[in-house]
């Protein structure tokens, strides 16, 4: 429509997650008719972001050193470790202020059909890490999906085969985030999937 440049632009703009070709198009104009110094500070930071922002060796969220600073951290509890499938997980957790463990990142979740297994998501790296840190609980937190579902049963069953060849002295806790109605929710609008989780994980309160 405009220039061949204008269309990579907008098919570049498409990589991001819930933009299609009328929202590539907008934000594209927008960036070049009222915003050309935020185009570059925003080319600027993102190369810059590219550069310098990595996988940390350990937990495999992003950081820009070898080690991220959770990873890094003497105040947070090492024998918490809990398993999330992407470093946005992570950020909303720590959002939440309601967890002071650390984590691992697995980057995605098991799916045959996609090529993706146990290695592709560092699963092999995990029980490593489960065999050798003073882990006592670990938590599954990847999402209520059937493929996430599917990941965590498969956790389960990776360390329940890694303990019984290698024998670890002490017992790992392995529990999964809770599931189900949202906080204000009414049962009349919540689906029956999630109303199905709800009662199959819930809590006794006395």
């Amino acid at each position: 429509m405009f220039s061949p440049k204008f269309d990579e632009l907008v098919q570049r703009l498409r990589i991001l997650p819930g933009v299609g070709p009328k929202s590539a198009q907008r934000i594209a104009l927008q960036l070049l008719a009222r915003h050309r110094t935020g185009a570059q500070a925003l080319a600027h930071a993102l190369n810059d972001a590219v550069l310098h922002i990595q996988h940390c060796t350990v937990c495999r969220s992003l950081a820009e050193s070898e080690v991220c600073d959770i990873c890094s951290s003497s105040s947070r509890d090492q024998t918490l470790l809990c398993v999330v499938e992407s470093p946005a997980d992570v950020a909303a957790i720590e959002q939440s202020g309601s967890f002071r463990g650390k984590y691992f990142v697995l980057g995605g979740h098991l799916s045959p059909l996609d090529g993706i297994g146990p290695e592709e998501i560092g699963i092999p790296l995990l029980m490593s890490r489960l065999k050798v840190e003073p882990i006592e609980e670990l938590i599954l937190a990847t999402n209520a999906t059937v493929e996430g579902q599917a990941t965590a049963h498969y956790l389960q069953a990776a360390w329940q085969d890694v303990s019984q060849q290698n024998g670890r002295t002490s017992p790992l806790k392995i529990t999964r985030i809770a599931q189900g109605v949202p906080q204000g929710g009414e049962l009349e609008y919540v689906d029956s999937h999630t109303l199905s989780q709800a009662l199959q994980y819930r809590l006794t309160v006395r």
